[in-house]
């Protein structure tokens, strides 16, 4: 089989999905607006990566105001001010209709030398800047400008030496000349690390892979720690930047929540579990999961638990969830669909319906817990018509997704990403992953009188590799704690796989 030659590819999802935490709820239009019962005040996030919930201080931001706000997170990875409005997550964050707006841009509009599509000169980011401005107000929205959180590039000296600058003083002429709020959490952010250090600031800070396939310190993104750190920094600022908003900030700083003192203990080495449940796709033998665990560090404990034939039904009445959840993981891998769809009763469940129920219960199963629950859709089948491959799982992929967002559940959307990967390749490159004699195969090529000699759902020892590889890089992206604990490969020994839009888009 020849090597996969798919660089660089992102996958464009649409919508504002939860599934990848980024925001941290679904957008639906006719619902947009509807506020958190009790609650007295809205307030929207608008910004990039260093927003998000995952990799960014907004749910420490969140944490730190009262239950009487409705804080919505509509900051999107990678966004700069002229693809947030692009993207349309500008006009839905118009139309939840909130009280007040936190704006802040920077870090992917700054020009560099590859000149991405998303960056804009300093005199664009202005107009667009201030362009914000003047339609939130036209939509009776009070915006607060908040300059960019300092990348932590900390020079000889031991001081911060930021590159966005130039970025702040533009926010700053903004706010005086419109007369708008202003936060500087680019002056407070480098003030907190200037006397803090490189070292601790570092605690603050997610991980990601250098070309070596080394583990090193992300400088710009922030785990859970640095969210409440710099959330709480952002929210009393809003308070005594908005005298109104100030009854709203909690007096004292969040702590953070059992699911962040796990997370933390995670990204700083601690042992964790990581249980794989589903189908043949997932299973040893011929599914994703031997690959998934071949790439985890020694700190983690993985277990298989996917079988051969299941469903989201069958797996739960012949007892192998109860199994699952007696593992007490703490994390947790559900993958279902390709049984799911088969018309025979034991193992049948509605995408519309039975499907997501289930799908349901076994994140209210693991959260119960102290787990995390992970969605993933189904591994595409490998039958090519017309040089594309047949989408014969979209409604439980589709279905998975939703759950994801309702739930606000982490989902690696392999059945979108293995979809494409296999869309650059030929019927003939594609079965070069495919299984040989697996159990499964031979039961369905049987009831159906079939000899076809090529198995295009299982994968071949080649195919557990790269779709194991695949699972686990898109995962870490959102779940950055478990970053670490993926082993790295080199950059140049690497096979390019497509990544799914992130939180951690952007630097």
């Amino acid at each position: 089989m020849k090597r996969l030659l798919v660089c660089g590819l992102m996958m464009g999802f649409s919508g504002l999905a939860a599934a990848q935490g980024d925001p941290a709820r679904a957008f639906d239009p006719a619902t947009a607006a509807v506020r958190a019962p009790g609650t007295k005040v809205r307030i929207d996030l608008i910004g990039d990566s260093t927003q998000t919930d995952n990799a960014g201080y907004g749910r420490g931001f969140c944490a730190n105001l009262t239950a009487e706000v409705d804080c919505l997170n509509m900051a999107r990875g990678g966004a700069s001010t002229k693809t947030f409005r692009q993207m349309g997550i500008w006009d839905r964050a118009l139309a939840t209709r909130p009280d007040y707006m936190v704006i802040q841009f920077g870090h992917n509009d700054a020009e560099s030398k590859d000149h991405n599509d998303r960056q804009v000169t300093m005199a664009q980011y202005e107009a667009n800047l201030r362009q914000f401005v003047t339609e939130a107000r036209a939509a009776g929205v009070k915006p607060v400008l908040c300059t960019p959180l300092t990348r932590r590039y900390f020079g000889s000296d031991g001081k911060i030496h930021s590159d966005l600058l130039g970025h702040a003083e533009t926010m700053k002429r903004v706010a005086a000349d419109m007369k708008v709020p202003l936060i500087d959490l680019q002056a407070e952010s480098i003030a907190l690390l200037d006397r803090i250090g490189e070292s601790e600031g570092n605690k603050l800070a997610i991980t990601k892979k250098d070309s070596d396939g080394k583990t090193i310190f992300d400088k710009t993104h922030l785990n859970w720690a640095g969210s409440y750190v710099f959330g709480r920094i952002v929210a009393v600022d809003l308070g005594h930047a908005v005298p109104e908003l100030r009854p709203y900030v909690r007096p004292e700083t969040a702590k953070l929540p059992p699911a962040g003192v796990k997370a933390v203990k995670v990204i700083e080495g601690g042992p964790v579990k990581i249980v794989l449940v589903g189908d043949s796709t997932v299973a040893l033998g011929g599914g994703w999961g031997p690959g998934f665990c071949a790439v985890m560090t020694k700190n983690v404990t993985c277990i298989d638990d996917a079988l051969n034939g299941r469903s989201t039904k069958s797996f739960v009445d012949e007892g192998a969830w109860k199994k699952a959840l007696d593992e007490k993981g703490d994390y947790y891998l559900i993958q279902f669909g390709h049984n799911d769809q088969k018309p025979a009763e034991k193992v049948h469940t509605d995408a519309d319906g039975s499907f997501q129920t289930y799908l349901k219960r076994y994140i209210a199963d693991v959260r119960a817990i102290g787990g995390v629950p992970v969605l993933v859709t189904s591994l595409s089948r490998r039958t090519f018509k017309d040089g594309k491959v047949v989408q014969d799982l979209n409604d439980y992929a589709a279905a998975t997704r939703k759950v994801g967002a309702e739930e606000n559940v982490t989902v690696v959307d392999l059945n979108s990403i293995s979809t494409q990967l296999l869309n650059k390749m030929t019927q003939e490159q594609a079965d070069g992953f495919d299984a040989v004699a697996h159990a499964d195969a031979k039961a369905e090529q049987k009831a159906v009188g079939s000899k076809a000699p090529l198995d295009r759902t299982h994968l071949n020892p080649y195919g557990q590799k790269v779709f194991g590889r695949i699972v686990a890089d898109n995962l870490v992206r959102t779940l950055v704690e478990l970053g670490p604990d993926v082993i790295g490969e080199p950059a140049s020994a690497a096979v390019a796989t497509p990544m799914q839009a992130a939180p951690t888009d952007g630097h």
